[in-house]
């Protein structure tokens, strides 16, 4: 509704307004030093009292108590064992305490992810609390840059070989574009540092090297086999071991392998009850498996049975108080733990989804597979089963669900590791 006319500002003054403006101007022109002066300080007062309110609403704001009446490091203890989600949705200082490097972090899936046709490499981790992939800063690669994809193996993937140690993701081998190794030291991601950023990890002690067997044993980073920019057999059968967490550690040799198995292609080293476990072959053609006893530091023969069994990509996590070794069989579809005791694979699920299934990783009770040529990633609860529906029944499906990656890229490596510091 239009307002009255009479509440309505006019567009020109009014005419005693118009008669007393030349008296206006004069008082202006006649105004002393002293008066300019004045109006100057009354302005930088009125400035100093704006900036003195912002600064104590930006203090109000950033040191707001966690709860009210107790000292922030208490509150920290109290709120310790609430879950991640609650902590997001109650408020913003609890929001900022969850992602601080003071709080003990909840965990996020990691990948290493395919750019596209240039063969570039990018890195980014999946916040299941905030529901969204935040992007790794890049790392310092070397020149020329290891390459995901070769002209001369258009339906072959070139791997960059990475291990979740230590709480850290550790880059460890890679090919550069004429096929020589490109990384001559590892790369070191600390997640949980105040300020996430890459590091450089001392030089291996022997050859740069691409397609060697790499993992995780007892939170050090293990590597053994693989080849240089030539073939030699003792770099084939040479390993070590080093800890992400000691940056000025170095690097502890291993014995020597039985033989070369290990130098025709990436492979996987899976640490199970102190021993590390890899295959030459990941499909169901025909190899060869080896066994490190970390206790005894020597080279064993694989149980047959879990060569038989080895059918795809593994990873081991905590699962009924054990550490156990998961493989998903890409052929069948089906999501298989090894049973030690029996020398014998169980099977945890089956699903069409996983069949194809390319990369994986495992912690927290999850274990994550890279599905679809890695444009999504499918996840397992592999925590304790639930009971049957009904007596005597089959035991429920292990609740699954699906997590798309990031857009335009795909998947080509997971790890599961403590969420990145960041400031909320």
């Amino acid at each position: 509704m239009p307002a009255p006319a009479a509440a309505k500002r006019p567009c020109w003054p009014p005419a005693a307004a118009a008669a007393a403006e030349p008296n206006k101007r004069n008082r202006t022109a006649a105004a002393t030093p002293m008066d300019a002066a004045a109006g100057a300080e009354a302005e930088r007062s009125r400035a100093h009292a704006q900036r003195r309110r912002q600064r104590e609403h930006h203090h109000h704001h950033h040191h707001q108590p966690l709860l009210p009446g107790l000292p922030d490091h208490l509150a920290q203890l109290c709120l310790a064992p609430l879950p991640p989600r609650l902590l997001r949705a109650v408020c913003r200082p609890w929001r900022r305490l969850l992602y601080s490097s003071s709080f003990p972090p909840f965990l996020s899936l990691y990948a290493v992810l395919d750019d596209g046709a240039d063969g570039g490499v990018s890195f980014a981790a999946y916040d299941a609390v905030a529901g969204r992939w935040d992007e790794l800063p890049a790392p310092p690669m070397p020149s020329p840059p290891p390459r995901l994809w070769h002209p001369s193996f258009l339906s072959r993937r070139l791997p960059l070989q990475s291990v979740a140690a230590g709480g850290r993701l550790v880059l460890v081998a890679g090919s550069t574009q004429s096929l020589s190794p490109a990384l001559p030291r590892p790369m070191v991601f600390d997640p949980s540092a105040p300020t996430p950023r890459w590091q450089l990890g001392p030089r291996f002690p022997f050859a740069p090297r691409r397609w060697c067997a790499a993992g995780s044993a007892r939170g050090r980073v293990f590597v053994a086999g693989g080849v240089g920019a030539g073939y030699d057999a003792n770099d084939a059968r040479s390993g070590a071991v080093w800890d992400p967490a000691s940056p000025a550690a170095a690097w502890e040799p291993l014995p020597p392998m039985r033989d070369c198995r290990f130098s025709r292609d990436a492979a996987e080293a899976v640490c199970s009850r102190g021993k590390v476990c890899m295959v030459s072959l990941r499909s169901r053609g025909a190899k060869e498996g080896a066994v490190f006893d970390l206790g005894a530091g020597r080279w064993e023969d694989m149980p047959p049975g879990m060569l038989a069994g080895w059918k795809g990509s593994a990873a081991a996590a905590s699962a009924g108080g054990a550490e156990t070794i998961f493989v998903v069989d890409e052929e069948r579809g089906a999501l298989i733990a090894y049973d030690w005791g029996g020398d014998r694979w169980r099977t945890v699920a089956e699903s069409e989804r996983l069949k194809g299934a390319t990369e994986m990783a495992a912690g927290g009770g999850r274990v994550c597979v890279a599905a679809e040529g890695g444009a999504k990633v499918i996840v397992v609860d592999v925590t304790t089963p639930k009971p049957p529906r009904r007596a005597g029944g089959p035991a429920a499906a292990p609740r699954t669900w699906e997590v798309a990656a990031p857009a335009g890229k795909r998947v080509v490596a997971l790890h599961v590791l403590p969420r990145m510091t960041r400031a909320e």
